[in-house]
């Protein structure tokens, strides 16, 4: 099979509230490049993929999560196929997995505790943050904020009558909002280098904290490590005095503010990997 032949893989709707056309758009502008570099790139749905293939191609790069497609692409990995991001690091998305991940990594983030959603007790008063265990968001109540233990355990029941099992309970960090956007990571030694923009969340009263921005780079650059992940996106909390505190991270994000840019930078990096390039 043409070692250049490749799938990119959408992104599931359920996944993507509120971002089905920046999700679909950020892999659509990366196939174009992948094709004007010499790649025959095919954009398929989850819906498309078939189960159990005889034949997957050499290379493919994803946004998709769910658990079922991630466990059939993991097959074909083991067969040869280079992936990115690569499913297990997907997985290790979900936030029971990254919660653990990161603490075992030192990564400065919140304190977190991993709990089931029914019957629920939380004594604590500071306010804190309820998100659903597994994947990030499928809608608005996957993540709240709950400044009490009353309003903590409300939002713990709500997940519990939607039917997921566990929660992550997370202290809330008060400082500047910062967003992320990342493309590689220093210890695969990309041939270009890494890549890495970061801005201030929009529905926020910025403080205007200071911080070293390499302490940034270097504390997502670490988390990412920890999870595997090589395209990436994320949250992080600026706090007074400069303390930097990562309080999320995600596999492929919609990169919507640096689209154009970031598409030609994923392209290239993608051809380095599934062409062999990267260095050891």
């Amino acid at each position: 099979m043409n070692e250049r032949e490749c799938w990119g893989i959408f992104r599931e709707r359920a996944h993507s509230p509120g971002r089905e056309f920046d999700d679909a758009e950020i892999l659509r502008l990366t196939g174009k490049h992948l094709d004007a570099m010499g790649f025959h790139v095919s954009l398929k749905t989850t819906d498309e993929i078939p189960a159990r293939a005889s034949g997957p191609p050499p290379a493919m790069f994803m946004m998709c999560e769910q658990i079922r497609i991630l466990e059939e692409l993991q097959r074909w990995e083991q067969r040869g196929a280079r992936i990115v991001n690569t499913p297990v690091s997907v997985l290790n998305t979900y936030r029971e997995r990254m919660v653990l991940l990161l603490e075992q990594a030192r990564v400065s983030s919140p304190a977190s505790r991993i709990i089931p959603t029914n019957a629920p007790r939380i004594t604590s008063a500071d306010p804190v943050w309820v998100k659903r265990g597994d994947v990030h968001s499928t809608q608005e109540e996957d993540v709240s904020f709950a400044a009490s233990g009353v309003e903590a355990e409300q939002a713990l029941r709500r997940l519990a009558l939607r039917g997921v099992p566990s929660a992550v309970v997370q202290d809330h960090i008060a400082g500047d909002l910062l967003k992320f956007y990342g493309i590689g990571r220093p210890d695969l030694k990309p041939r270009d280098g890494t890549w890495f923009r970061w801005f201030y969340h929009k529905d926020q009263r910025v403080a205007g904290h200071s911080f070293n921005p390499k302490m940034l780079v270097d504390l997502v650059h670490r988390a990412a490590a920890a999870l595997g992940l090589e395209i990436y996106g994320g949250d992080a909390i600026v706090s007074d005095g400069g303390a930097i505190t990562l309080i999320d991270l995600n596999a492929w994000p919609s990169f919507a503010l640096y689209r154009d840019e970031a598409a030609k930078h994923i392209a290239a990096y993608l051809a380095e990997r599934f062409l062999g390039e990267r260095a050891a």
